[in-house]
């Protein structure tokens, strides 16, 4: 299967080039749903999320006569989120709590928060749940259950993403699922 989203890519890509606007549209559809995932597991915001998944695929556009289509296409787009979002978090800027108090010197923040209490009934997303059931895991060995498990990329794909040898994704993979079974049968 994977040789064939890999082709299907390909050809997405050459009918673009070629001057079919809807097969770019196509692959970004293809794409957009896991790349926001991606950004939003990286940046833990929505709307920062948003933004970077948008910039991600204007950099796919202005640079795809460039992607090497002897490559596979997932793995290229993901490194461009990766990057995006590295270059965001590096320029974010934390603004310490002392920035909020007032004439009084009362934090603003923790007086709001205090008085806030969780509504256990809201709807919990897949990423909540991932975050649930991968606590106490390393960040390393949740991305690679993420990527394998949510964006169902392959370990080959995920070896060339983070820049580590297949055996050591497969590894951390295997120690990442033994640690969320573990949640299970606590």
């Amino acid at each position: 299967m994977d040789n064939i989203g890999k082709n299907v890519d390909s050809q997405l890509i050459k009918n673009y080039l070629k001057g079919d606007q809807k097969s770019l549209d196509i692959l970004i559809e293809k794409y957009f749903r896991g790349i926001y995932s991606f950004l939003y597991s990286r940046v833990g915001n929505m709307a920062d999320a948003e933004d970077l998944t948008q910039e991600t695929f204007l950099k796919v556009w202005k640079n795809i006569r460039k992607f090497d289509r002897k490559k596979s296409f997932k793995p290229w787009v993901f490194q461009i989120a990766k990057n995006a979002s590295i270059d965001f978090l590096r320029k974010r800027k934390e603004i310490p709590f002392s920035k909020f108090d007032n004439e009084e010197g009362q934090n603003y923040f923790e007086a709001t928060l205090a008085g806030i209490q969780p509504d256990l009934g809201q709807n919990i997303d897949d990423n909540k749940i991932l975050a649930a059931v991968t606590e106490g895991i390393s960040s390393e060995d949740k991305k690679i259950l993420q990527l394998h498990k949510q964006e169902t990329m392959t370990f080959r794909e995920i070896a060339e993403l983070l820049d580590k040898p297949i055996n050591t994704v497969k590894s951390r993979y295997r120690r990442a699922i033994i640690s969320a079974k573990k949640f299970f049968q606590s």
